[in-house]
Parts: C-alpha cells; structure tokens; sequence
C-alpha cells in the first residue's frame, strides 16, 4: 500500500493511504444531505472493481506534503449544494486535522446526482 510520510522535528510519521480515504469517506457522509458517495465519475471498467473506501473519493499528494481531495457525491433534492458543499469541505478539514494532522490544500466536492424521496401519493 501506499504512505504517506512527514516529517517532524522528531522523526518521521507513516499514514496508510486507506485511513485517509476512510477518514473522508465517513466525514463525508456525516453530512446531513449527503445521499451517498458516488462513483459516477469512474469509467465502467473501473466501477467493477470499485469497492469500499475508494468509492467516491480520490486523493492526491502534493509536493508541499498537503493533499489534494475530490469528492463525488449524490445529495438529496431540496438541499443547498454551495452550503453542502461547504459543510463537507469543513468536516474533512476538521476529520483530517484532528484524527492525523494533515492539511489539505484543496477540498473539491462535486455534485454528481440528485435523488428525489420516493413519495406516497396514497393512489
């Protein structure tokens, strides 16, 4: 698997890459409004394969040791995506702070689907 390393004053620091796909994955999907992460975005040959925390996040690692996130989404109708959006970039942030002290220099979420409530009509 891939690591991520940093450095600190007092030696260096080993992340797995899964803890911080699971990291954004659950901070993601705390959001009320959040539907699902979506693998949309994947070609068909890749959604086969797509599986747990993969789905619906990618991350890349800059060269300043901050990451970079895409996160791809399906919300529900009736929700705010700028205030959303906004809501997922901020618990990322927070998650990836607190739990391993990352920073993240960009959150992208973006909004692949809206999915409509089934309604009872009663008919």
């Amino acid at each position: 698997m891939a690591d991520t390393k940093l450095y600190d004053q007092d030696g260096k620091i080993t992340c797995d890459k899964n803890i911080l796909y699971s990291i954004v994955n659950l901070a993601t999907k705390e959001i009320k409004g959040v539907a699902r992460l979506s693998n949309s975005n994947l070609p068909w040959y890749k959604k086969m394969f797509a599986k747990g925390d993969y789905e619906g996040v990618k991350i890349s690692f800059e060269a300043n040791g901050t990451l970079k996130i895409d996160v791809y989404v399906d919300v529900y109708i009736g929700e705010s995506v700028p205030d959303l959006a906004f809501r997922v970039q901020e618990n990322i942030k927070n998650n990836l702070s607190s739990m391993v002290e990352m920073k993240a220099s960009n959150i992208s979420v973006h909004v692949m689907d809206v999915i409509c409530d089934r309604i009872d009509t009663g008919i």
